[in-house]
């Protein structure tokens, strides 16, 4: 909750990554629309993926306000993101909110990239006049856009004076209401905004070298995973009592093993120099009895099984091919998996 430039109660939501923030930005909703902007949510996801924590703002469609009153609205955003947290250095604005974003930049001192999708021109390269920004700016816009025209789009970008991309979005509809359209624009702009944003450390969110953190995150079952400056969550499916916000412990212990084995495999081939041009692993984890395995020791009830198919591609002959199944299973995950080993398991 915030207070608007005339003290009325105004609110916003705050996206967060996870793991600690590495940037902060504010985006602004299509403030034409009506209701949440399923995009909107899209492209906030992308860019807490890349480390942002995103404040999403948007006016009531109720109430008719004008570009420099929503441009003021966010400042009072970004400020009382500041009191609670720090100043946006990524401002993302859509439609009129793009427009608004343009504006408000000028009084947010710690600004370093600015995007606007399918916005209207501020009135002023409208007539002509020029706008500087002290910021790299990323216009981007579909050519069949029916609610705000593509010219907009080239009066932004030729009447604003800095580092400035381009970016067309192809058919795509005003509010980007096609899931790939918005994940498309989510991860450009995040991927983009790496050019020109200031990121916060990593290291202090990892765990000491060699080691791999989980911790639960936010809610039951949801794990944060943290190895070296790599962070991502781990979960169990909806049916299961999760929000299926990650992979499940099994599914990431397959993926260790698969990943471990096209390594392994490219590793070999390369110092072979064979015509090795793509693997694919697939995995999948099931319970048998233990009768039904014939190279168990085990003999009652049930034991693990790992089935493992590779696919490799590329002019590769019989014997080579036969050579890299037997080189499979020499990858260190699968010999660890196989081998003696010991958990020890203490209290911090």
């Amino acid at each position: 909750s915030f207070l608007g430039p005339g003290g009325e109660p105004l609110s916003a939501e705050l996206d967060l990554p996870v793991g600690p923030p590495r940037a902060f930005a504010l985006f602004t909703h299509c403030f034409a629309c009506d209701g949440d902007l399923p995009a909107a949510r899209l492209i906030s996801e992308a860019l807490c993926r890349r480390g942002f924590a995103v404040l999403r703002v948007q006016e009531n469609p109720a109430q008719s306000t004008g570009t420099q009153e929503l441009a003021a609205i966010l400042v009072s955003a970004a400020k009382e993101l500041a009191k609670q947290h720090s100043l946006p250095r990524l401002l993302v604005g859509h439609s009129r909110g793009g427009t608004a974003v343009l504006e408000a930049a000028a009084e947010l001192p710690a600004t370093e990239a600015v995007v606007t999708i399918g916005a209207p021109a501020p009135a002023a390269l409208a007539e002509g006049e020029a706008l500087r920004l002290d910021a790299g700016l990323l216009v981007m816009h579909s050519p069949v856009d029916k609610v705000v025209a593509i010219d907009e789009a080239r009066r932004i970008y030729e009447g604003v004076h800095g580092f400035k991309s381009f970016l067309s979005l192809a058919d795509a509809d005003h509010t980007l209401s096609l899931r790939e359209d918005a994940d498309y624009v989510g991860t450009m702009i995040a991927s983009w905004a790496h050019r020109y944003v200031s990121f916060a450390s990593m290291e202090e969110r990892a765990p000491k070298e060699g080691r791999v953190a989980v911790e639960e995150w936010d809610r039951p079952y949801t794990n944060r995973v943290l190895a070296r400056r790599h962070t991502w969550l781990a979960d169990e499916p909806k049916e299961l009592g999760g929000l299926d916000a990650g992979p499940n412990p099994y599914e990431l212990l397959l993926a260790g093993l698969g990943a471990c084995t096209s390594m392994t495999l490219r590793m070999y081939a390369a110092r072979k120099r064979w015509p090795l041009e793509h693997v694919r692993v697939e995995l999948a984890h099931s319970k048998i009895h233990a009768e039904d395995c014939a190279e168990c020791e085990t003999r009652e009830g049930h034991v693990d099984r790992i089935e493992r198919v590779i696919e490799l591609r590329g002019d590769l002959d019989a014997d080579q091919r036969a050579r890299l199944l037997e080189i499979a299973d020499r990858c260190p995950v699968h010999r660890t998996l196989m081998g003696e080993k010991e958990v020890r398991t203490s209290l911090a």
